[in-house]
């Protein structure tokens, strides 16, 4: 059996396995009644023979859903040392910066009350509501700095202002990381199989799939998961956890609970009204950025002929479902949220600061070759581009087979 690397990424180990690398078989940690399931993703690879011929198929006419000829070592290899540094002053001046610009908008649009300056508000407003979410997602995967006390705080602090719970959404992050590009154990906008798809209401089909309304949905997918997947990430007893992570997730409610504490005084003080304008709204855009921009992280690609992969059984393993990801370009807000377009790299090393992703993924691109499906420009500061594969996608991308090692979506209704 061939020797494996571990990189940290977020709270779990990350193996970077070589090219045949497959999961370790799924544990059933039992909790009372409840059980969960447990990717044991650090386990020593089992080897699995590579396909001695690619096989065609039609969704796939670039061959990028067969082995990858190169391993994490490669990719992590091509990687400058300066992007694995975490800098916390570096960190914390982003964040200030965000902070900042969050009062000074408030301030502004309190001050002028104006229905011509409202609608710019909650454009803008909304916007840097989902900058502060980056910057609590850097903190959940612990590339903001090199203490975790310190990204734990301020995690719950960005989250619970912008009401995500730190903790319940760094916990299924992970799995989601862990587990990216696996149809029954990805996590975040994981495929909707057949026979799920067949028992689904018209309600929860519109909701999931139906444009526009997956993109107001996170609320309720925090609070009850999706489709095939009932969980609250509210719940310490939820299987989405651990006993020991039971804890934290009570923690994220506290830091929850005082904002909205927070909310209720600015309420009495400021009225409904202008708590509606100065919170409410940007809330609901910030949601839109949310599930737009992690979305077409993993559907849609640019290419009308390219489908993405969802893998399953033996085809799958971390490095080929990491390879699933799609970067975009943002146009003029790819520094405003932090580069978090920047996603292929991020998801095979999660560890590697915001700041660095855009050196760590031109050094790599040379190893990825094909592989990497690089994101068409913006045609401008506003990334008009992207609505084609956005729209596109929640039209045709609307469940998966139930068998076969390599899926790709299909049209439902």
């Amino acid at each position: 059996m061939s020797s494996f690397l571990c990189q940290q990424a977020g709270s779990g180990v990350i193996p970077l396995q070589s090219r045949a690398f497959s999961p370790a078989p799924v544990a059933r940690l039992g909790r009372g009644r409840r059980t969960l399931s447990v990717c044991n993703v650090a386990s020593p690879p089992a080897m699995t023979p590579l396909p001695t011929e690619p096989t065609f198929r039609p969704e796939d006419p670039k061959g990028l859903s067969e082995p990858a000829p190169f391993t994490l070592q490669d990719i992590r290899a091509a990687i400058p040392e300066h992007c694995w540094k975490r800098d916390a002053v570096r960190s914390l001046s982003y964040l200030l910066k965000d902070v900042a610009i969050v009062g000074a908008l408030a301030a502004g649009a309190y001050a002028t009350n104006s229905w011509f300056v409202w609608p710019l508000y909650w454009l803008a407003q909304s916007t840097m509501f989902w900058a502060l979410f980056v910057v609590g997602h850097d903190c959940g995967h612990q590339s903001f700095s090199n203490k975790r006390w310190l990204n734990d705080l301020l995690g719950n602090i960005t989250h619970s202002s912008i009401l995500v719970p730190y903790h319940g959404w760094r916990i299924s992050h992970r799995t989601h990381h862990s587990n990216h590009g696996h149809v029954e154990n990805d996590e975040s906008w994981h495929p909707t199989r057949k026979s799920i798809y067949d028992e689904m209401t018209a309600f929860q089909r519109a909701g999931r799939l139906q444009f526009p309304l997956p993109l107001f949905a996170y609320p309720a997918y925090l609070f009850m998961g999706s489709p095939g997947r009932s969980h609250s990430h509210f719940d310490p007893e939820a299987d989405l956890f651990t006993k020991a992570e039971g804890s934290m997730i009570k923690t994220s409610n506290k830091f929850l609970m005082g904002m909205l504490a927070v909310l209720a005084g600015c309420t009495l003080a400021l009225g409904p009204g202008m708590m509606f304008k100065l919170y409410a709204m940007p809330y609901i855009g910030f949601l839109v950025w949310l599930d737009t921009v992690t979305y077409l992280h993993h559907h849609g690609s640019q290419d009308k002929e390219d489908k993405v992969p969802w893998y399953r059984g033996e085809r799958w393993n971390y490095l080929q479902g990491g390879l699933s990801t799609l970067d975009r370009d943002y146009g003029i807000f790819n520094k405003i949220h932090h580069d978090i377009g920047t996603h292929v790299v991020h998801h095979l090393f999660s560890t590697i600061p915001h700041y660095h992703l855009t050196d760590a993924t031109e050094a790599t691109k040379p190893v990825f070759g094909k592989y990497y499906r690089e994101p068409e420009p913006s045609p401008g500061p506003i990334p008009t581009h992207l609505i084609d594969p956005l729209v596109r996608s929640f039209n045709e991308d609307h469940y998966v087979e139930d068998e076969g090692d390599v899926v790709f979506y299909k049209k439902g209704f």
